[in-house]
């Protein structure tokens, strides 16, 4: 037992750096109760927030920190602020206003011009708004105390939750410390200081600059550098017309090759007659997906014909088929490589953070500038925004395969061709068809946006009735949208069905 109780108190030791008995005693009090233990640290209590950052305690320190310094600028604001100051210089002008205004009143009235009554009436007016503007004033120097009160009440509040709950937290962390003792622990000076810096520099800085009357330009805003956002700005825009001038020709290639898919695409949606393709989708539908779905698109096909919007819709969903094509095509050979090396993952991961997280609207000027206006374009700023989704699933379904099962088909001499369309394909399936389907999504949300540069479609109606605000129109051009999307989600969803 008292070999145990030795083993405990190095590990506290090495865990805690300072205070080794009393942290021993606490964490063994803590340890003996089921529920949370609370027992009072004054050194937490008296440190607030840079007990828990030097402790380590990050989570924590952020959450106390803000409050503290929230309850900071509270009793900055009621002790050093010049509360009503304002108010207080706005009653001072409309006086001297209204006392120039009755001095020509009266001179005006001294000389029989008929506008000296109203002259006089505004002055009282502006007298009278030079009173309330005093009011106003003696009222916010009136709440000063109470600022102070609550200032000092939300203060003691942290620093008696930090007193009370220090030593429960540092128990829960010396608990996982032993299971990944790579955790913060000890007392570092580099933390111990970064703790202290981080609440010595913050919180003068929040009083000043809420507490002073007037603060210098570079507190109450980032010193920009303007000259160099211009410069880069130039610089920028330098680039980009060389690059699209030196290849020029690659990028009227793009724009061909995405032409004669899109040109085949309305062939096939556009010219071809109506009853062929409502027909043959809603045959599609009901093979995939059921009876259910089949009626479900009869009605959203009928919904797009009788209101007029069969051939905006079907040049919808060319473009959309043209840019999810390109990106099934593009993303699943990218989603399988990033599945399979996490090298490949890691140089992809921020790329497509880029790709997701920019607005949809940045994608515009670069297309612009490479590919000009029209379909082609559009179809481009689809695929960016929309190929994502199906790289990201269709990594985790390869990553997802399970490693035995690979070993097994490797010891029975399967090959990585074998490997992966009979095994990793085959098992990743679902996620690769849930990324499918977002990517369908993703892209048919880009149809208004795309219609800006001339991709034209459903958004095109939508963007006249924005512009215009037809709101009738607007809103049975999005139903149209919405329809072409349930429609596509619906099948799509079917494929991924038992």
């Amino acid at each position: 037992m008292t070999g145990s109780r030795d083993d405990d108190a190095a590990l506290v030791g090495r865990f805690a750096g300072r205070g080794t008995g009393y942290y021993a005693r606490v964490f063994r009090r803590i340890g003996a109760t089921r529920g949370f233990a609370v027992v009072p640290n004054a050194a937490a209590a008296l440190g607030g927030p840079v007990w828990l950052g030097a402790r380590g305690l990050w989570a924590a320190f952020w959450l106390a920190f803000a409050v503290e310094i929230f309850a900071v600028v509270l009793l900055g604001i009621g002790l050093l602020g010049d509360l009503g100051s304002d108010s207080l210089q706005r009653a001072e002008r409309l006086a001297a206003q209204g006392a120039g205004r009755a001095a020509a009143a009266e001179a005006a009235i001294a000389a029989g011009n008929p506008l000296g009554e109203s002259m006089r009436t505004s002055a009282l007016a502006l007298t009278a708004e030079a009173e309330r503007a005093r009011a106003a004033a003696e009222a916010a120097r009136a709440e000063a105390p109470r600022l102070v009160v609550t200032g000092a009440v939300i203060l003691a509040a942290v620093r008696l939750a930090i007193g009370l709950s220090g030593n429960a937290i540092l128990a829960a962390r010396f608990r996982r410390w032993r299971a990944n003792p790579r955790l913060p622990h000890g007392l570092p000076a580099a933390r111990v200081a970064l703790a202290l810096g981080i609440v010595a520099l913050c919180c003068p800085l929040a009083v000043y600059r809420f507490a002073a009357p007037q603060v210098p330009a570079w507190l109450a805003t980032f010193p920009a550098a303007t000259d160099l956002r211009n410069a880069v700005s130039s610089g920028i825009d330098t680039a980009v017309r060389t690059a699209a001038n030196s290849f020029a020709p690659f990028f009227r290639g793009i724009t061909a090759g995405i032409e004669a898919v899109l040109d085949f695409m309305e062939t096939a949606l556009v010219v071809t007659p109506w009853p062929i393709i409502m027909v043959a989708i809603v045959a599609i539908a009901w093979q995939v997906s059921g009876a259910r779905v089949a009626i479900f698109s009869a009605a959203a096909l009928a919904y797009l014909a009788l209101l007029g919007f069969w051939e905006k819709s079907m040049a919808t969903v060319a473009l959309l088929g043209t840019a999810a094509f390109l990106c099934v095509v593009i993303g699943i050979p990218l989603g399988v490589w990033s599945g399979r090396s996490r090298r490949v993952a890691t140089v992809l991961r921020p790329v497509l953070d880029f790709m997701q997280t920019m607005p949809a609207f940045v994608y515009l000027i670069p297309v612009i500038a490479f590919f000009g206006i029209g379909k082609p374009p559009g179809v481009i700023a689809t695929l960016v925004f929309g190929l994502p989704p199906v790289v990201r699933l269709t990594a985790l379904g390869i990553a997802g395969v399970p490693q035995e099962v690979r070993e097994s088909a490797t010891a029975f001499g399967a090959s990585p061709a074998f490997l992966l369309f009979k095994v990793d394909l085959p098992l990743a399936m679902p996620s690769i068809m849930t990324g499918v389907n977002q990517t369908l999504l993703m892209c048919l949300s880009m149809v208004v946006i795309a219609s800006l540069i001339g991709a034209k479609g459903l958004g095109e109606d939508v963007l006249s009735a924005l512009q215009y605000a037809a709101v009738g129109q607007g809103i049975l051009a999005g139903l149209a949208i919405l329809a072409c999307a349930m429609v596509l989600d619906r099948i799509v969803q079917g494929r991924v069905r038992p």
